[in-house]
């Protein structure tokens, strides 16, 4: 039983740990990475659709992504939704494919994204805490209800906090990765 709590919070921090690492990989460096836009919603079929759920979306070099959509009557509508993204891109369309230079940032662009990942990675600790709580009340019900005595609540409770310090410590750790190569030139 509390094996079972502590495995599910388990679980529950490690995907907020990968939820974080996803959304950082969008966060633009100085390099091209299909990442940084394969999450953007486009219009196709009324539907907002992710990019790369219609498109290819490649890497050919360092500063240039190349978008070569399944179905050429969206280029438009993919156009758009890059332009209307807070990415700062320019897409360049030549009617069968787009292309997006990515121009390398300025330090003032990197101490901007350096803040954004640093309040990203403060969201995502809260959201480990949040999850902790959730368990240490399920554990102090199945106390209160007389299922586990004080002496197992207290070890489950200390366990609870050593997963959960070292999943906030993975994600200060991606923060700090992540900083690191926004700092890179």
């Amino acid at each position: 039983m509390i094996a079972d709590l502590l495995h599910s919070a388990e679980e529950k921090m490690h995907t907020a740990v990968s939820v974080l690492k996803k959304e950082l990989a969008s966060i633009r460096t100085g390099h091209a990475t299909p990442a940084l836009i394969e999450h953007i919603k486009v219009e196709y079929a009324g539907v907002p659709t992710a990019l790369n759920q219609i498109a290819g979306i490649s890497a050919p070099v360092a500063s240039l992504l190349v978008i070569q959509p399944w179905d050429r009557s969206c280029l438009r509508d993919i156009e758009k939704a890059i332009l209307k993204s807070d990415l700062g891109l320019n897409p360049t369309n030549d009617g069968n494919l787009i292309r997006i230079n990515i121009p390398p940032l300025s330090e003032e662009r990197r101490q901007e994204l350096a803040k954004a990942v640093h309040n990203r990675v403060e969201k995502e600790k809260v959201v480990i805490r949040n999850l902790r709580r959730e368990a240490m009340d399920e554990l102090r019900k199945l106390e209160k209800d007389k299922d586990i005595s004080q002496d197992e609540l207290k070890r489950a409770l200390d366990q609870l906090q050593k997963i959960t310090d070292v999943f906030t410590a993975n994600a200060e750790q991606v923060g700090r990765d992540k900083e690191a190569e926004l700092r890179e030139v």
